[in-house]
């Protein structure tokens, strides 16, 4: 009966070691996706010079080219604006980035006669009229309120967050099965 007893101890014990030891591996992993995730986008910073690289457009007005749900890859440069370009701005006291094109440039000479002074006007493709009412007050955009310009769009992609965004149950909910999957199912 002894003997019994310290095999059934011994077997238990050795469960529980290896519970542990898988446990605080599935830990790791999690910790090691969620750091090449921050890695990945940290690179894409550097290599965009933008300080969001990526947006997802939360609206339809910029359709029928870009529609809501779509991830627009963004990056900056020191080159000057024209009409026609697609920018992302963000207002002071405004919490939410917007993607429109650059309808009209306005340049005025600066300092240094070889620089120009850019302001910018913009419009979404399926507005009826200019955004100076999104502008808090300012009759333009100046280039430090330029956020990024377009490089590239991801049609559909974005959806995911909008969905998870308007519902905050459904996102915890995800989160949670896939914590508790990651932890408790190894491959």
């Amino acid at each position: 009966m002894e003997y019994l007893k310290s095999q059934v101890e011994d077997g238990y014990n050795t469960m529980k070691k290896s519970f542990t030891r898988d446990f605080l591996v599935q830990v790791l992993d999690i910790i090691s996706a969620l750091s090449a995730a921050l890695i990945f986008y940290k690179i894409l910073m550097i290599l965009t010079n933008c300080e969001g690289p990526m947006v997802v457009v939360l609206s339809g007005s910029m359709e029928p080219g870009i529609h809501k749900g779509d991830v627009m890859l963004l990056y900056n440069s020191n080159s000057q604006f024209s009409i026609g370009e697609i920018v992302v701005y963000k207002i002071p006291g405004r919490e939410i980035p917007i993607i429109h094109r650059v309808h009209k440039v306005y340049q005025i000479e600066s300092d240094s006669s070889l620089d120009f002074d850019q302001f910018l006007m913009t419009k979404g493709d399926n507005n009826f009229s200019d955004d100076i009412s999104l502008y808090n007050g300012r009759q333009f955009l100046t280039k430090e309120l330029i956020f990024g310009r377009a490089l590239a769009r991801i049609p559909y992609i974005g959806w995911a967050t909008i969905i998870l965004n308007e519902y905050p149950l459904l996102k915890y909910t995800i989160i949670g099965a896939l914590t508790l999957s990651t932890l408790f199912f190894s491959t």
